[in-house]
């Protein structure tokens, strides 16, 4: 089967980070490509920013979608997942909802770790838009500036070590989700200082991509992600454009 990747941030070096991630555990055969955002910003915090990537996220799938069995929106918010449901007919897996459901199978309640103070509000917003509310018992930020995103989990392994550490003991938390693209490939290095499972979301996403693409699951064709009604625009890509209109 073919995966592809998609990174709505537009820095390579968090590219990297993930698919280094996601072969890890990639299974053999499985043939995984990766791509990153042309416009936007390097790293996506904000509801703005994620408008901003989940409109590169619908037109690289335009693109590119008939070559692939899945794909990943690979970055924690899960930008324009939605969307790319309703209009292409592969599964398309987040990699926040991916982490918290995979979070779920291993305990009851998952905590939320993550690295900057301002990722909170949007977080919070993908785990009631993921229906999760229940099974999460909070968001926990790293305070703090950091120097460079791509080296952001080597400069505060140990404060988000402390940070699991006390979502542990107050949160009353069964499993630790590592929030953040950049955190990519951390979990594996942490496992064994945490009493409780942690969830690398760029693992955790490949392998729920590897299975939704062996179900090899229909198109809706009722329901609420069935794909909308041809309709013209105006500005976007070719690619986009067609797929909206049915062209």
């Amino acid at each position: 089967m073919r995966i592809l990747m998609i990174n709505p941030n537009t820095s390579s070096a968090l590219t990297d980070r993930l698919e280094a991630a996601a072969r890890s555990v990639l299974s053999p055969g499985t043939v995984l490509e990766t791509v990153t955002a042309a416009t936007g910003v390097p790293y996506i915090s904000t509801r703005t920013e994620a408008l901003v990537g989940g409109l590169q996220t619908l037109e690289i799938l335009a693109e590119r979608h008939q070559d692939y069995d899945a794909a990943i929106v690979a970055a924690f918010g899960d930008p324009g997942l939605g969307a790319a449901r309703e209009l292409f007919d592969i599964p398309v897996v987040g990699l926040a909802e991916a982490g918290m459901l995979t979070a779920c199978m291993m305990g009851g309640k998952f905590a939320i770790v993550t690295f900057a103070q301002a990722l909170g509000p949007w977080y919070q917003e993908c785990v009631e838009w993921h229906r999760m509310q229940d099974r999460c018992a909070g968001i926990f930020m790293a305070e703090g500036a950091f120097s460079a995103i791509e080296d952001v989990q080597d400069e505060k392994e140990a404060a988000l070590i402390e940070l699991s550490n006390r979502a542990i003991k107050e949160g009353q938390t069964d499993v630790i989700v590592l929030a953040g693209a950049p955190l990519a490939g951390l979990a594996p290095r942490i496992r064994d200082r945490l009493a409780v499972p942690v969830v690398d979301c760029a693992q955790a996403a490949i392998r729920q991509a590897e299975t939704l693409a062996a179900l090899r699951p229909r198109g809706a064709e009722s329901g609420s992600f069935r794909r909308p009604a041809a309709k013209p625009s105006i500005g976007l890509s070719p690619a986009l454009e067609a797929r909206i209109a049915w062209k």
